[in-house]
């Protein structure tokens, strides 16, 4: 029995997170991490697995390309180009570095596109839920 309020207090804040945690899983709320992205496991498919990394910059120049970003009043980008993006992604991805786009569409909706390496090197306890073959 808990008689301290304090000791309470603690066990609510607890089950509350332990709940948070549940919901997660299952849940639409996009991660803090990249890497947490490994704990929504109902997420996870066959064709977006790869282990080539030209058959990933393909796919996510198509996603860039079917949603481009928004384009500033005075004609200038808002952000990066494809080309700098594609470099970036081609650089890192092969040593295990993670890449997340984000930006506002011409519609005002938020875009976003996230490749996480498998496996993590920043959560090296998740296991990798499709492992590449």
């Amino acid at each position: 029995m808990i008689t301290n309020p304090e000791d309470k207090k603690e066990q609510v804040a607890l089950d509350r997170y332990r709940e948070a945690a549940a919901e997660f899983v299952g849940g639409s709320v996009p991660p803090l991490m990249s890497g947490h992205w490994f704990l929504k496991r109902d997420q996870t498919v066959a064709d977006r697995t790869w282990t080539d990394v030209g058959i990933v910059l393909a796919w996510m120049t198509k996603h860039y390309e079917a949603d481009p970003p928004f384009t500033r009043p005075d004609g200038r980008r808002a952000y990066g180009g494809l080309d700098f993006k594609l470099e970036y992604a081609a650089d890192v991805l092969p040593r295990g570095v993670d890449v997340s786009w984000v930006y506002y569409t011409p519609a005002g909706a938020i875009f976003s596109l996230c490749v996480v390496c498998c496996p993590n090197r920043f959560h090296p306890g998740i296991p990798c839920p499709l492992p590449p073959t």
